[in-house]
This record gives structure tokens, C-alpha cells and sequence, in this order.
């Protein structure tokens, strides 16, 4: 294991309360930070194995399933052609993420690259075959996707983001 690598092995306390309110302040502080810049800065991940090579992030906005509030959380994403792919791990916690389950009732959503503000997609799950051949990819995007996907029980959904107009 490399000084900025994850353990291979699911850390103690991951699905710990404290844990998940870590992440959502974490998340709200890089929401702010990339809409101030534009994307300039909070455009790239750089934790994990994202420090020696950073991935890009955009922020996805879903209306809440329940609630009908708008959300907007900080993910990393892969280019597929026209499509921009986004991942629920989570950080292998055990539950798939609010924003996943909110797409699913609102697939209709918009997305911010830096650079790029309100770009419109339609959202929807890889299917097995698709998932098949994206994992590979994401994996060689991120590495740490492959750590959170052996810490948790759950498939990981991989979900594609195509344009509408």
C-alpha cells in the first residue's frame, strides 16, 4: 500500500454516523468552492488514488425522491462519447447514495463541468452488459472504485448521463 493509497481492507467505523456526516460536509464545502470558481478549483479529485493522478468532477444536481428539493452533490465521472458515466459507490459504504435513488425517480436533471453550467441530461443505469464494459474504465479512472466495490455486499450502480437538448 502506497502512503496515499486506501487500505484493501474496508476501514473499521466506514458506516459509522460520523462518517457519512463527514462526507456531506465535505461535499457541500466542494459544491461551494467549484460554483465560485466555475470549476476552476473543485474540478479535480485528488484523494486517494486520485492524488498521484486527479480525476474530474462535476456537480449533479437531483431533485429529492420525497422531498422535491433540489440537491446538488460533487461525483467523478468518465467521458463515454457523448455520454458523461457517474458511479454510486459511495466510498463502499453499504447503501446506494440519496442521489442515486433520487435519479431514479427524476432521471431528467442537469450538470455543471467546469466551465460548463445547467448542461441537461437524461439519467439512467448501465444495464449488465453496458456495466461490463464501463467498470474497466472506471476502475482505470479511479482505482479506489475496485477497493469500495470489494468493501460492500451491494452491486455498485454505474449510471449514464446523456445530453438532451
Amino acid at each position: 500500500m502506497g502512503r496515499f493509497s486506501l487500505p484493501d481492507a474496508k476501514p473499521d467505523g466506514l458506516d459509522s454516523p460520523v462518517t457519512a456526516k463527514a462526507m456531506k460536509y465535505m461535499a457541500k464545502a466542494q459544491v461551494a468552492v467549484f460554483k465560485l470558481t466555475g470549476g476552476r478549483v473543485g474540478s479535480k479529485w485528488r484523494v486517494g488514488a486520485g492524488f498521484r493522478k486527479p480525476v474530474p468532477t462535476l456537480l449533479l444536481e437531483h431533485r429529492g425522491r420525497r422531498s422535491g428539493r433540489l440537491f446538488t452533490t460533487p461525483l467523478l465521472y468518465l467521458r463515454a462519447g457523448d455520454d458523461v458515466v457517474i458511479v454510486g459507490s459511495q466510498g463502499g459504504l453499504p447503501r446506494h447514495p440519496q442521489w442515486y435513488r433520487n435519479l431514479l425517480a427524476h432521471p431528467e436533471t442537469r450538470i455543471h463541468l467546469k466551465g460548463r453550467r445547467g448542461v441537461r441530461v437524461t439519467a439512467r443505469v448501465a444495464g449488465a452488459a453496458e456495466r461490463a464494459e464501463l467498470w474497466p474504465r472506471l476502475v482505470e479512472l479511479y482505482a479506489d472504485f475496485a477497493k469500495y466495490q470489494a468493501w460492500t455486499e451491494r452491486e455498485i450502480p454505474v449510471v449514464v448521463l446523456s445530453p438532451r437538448l
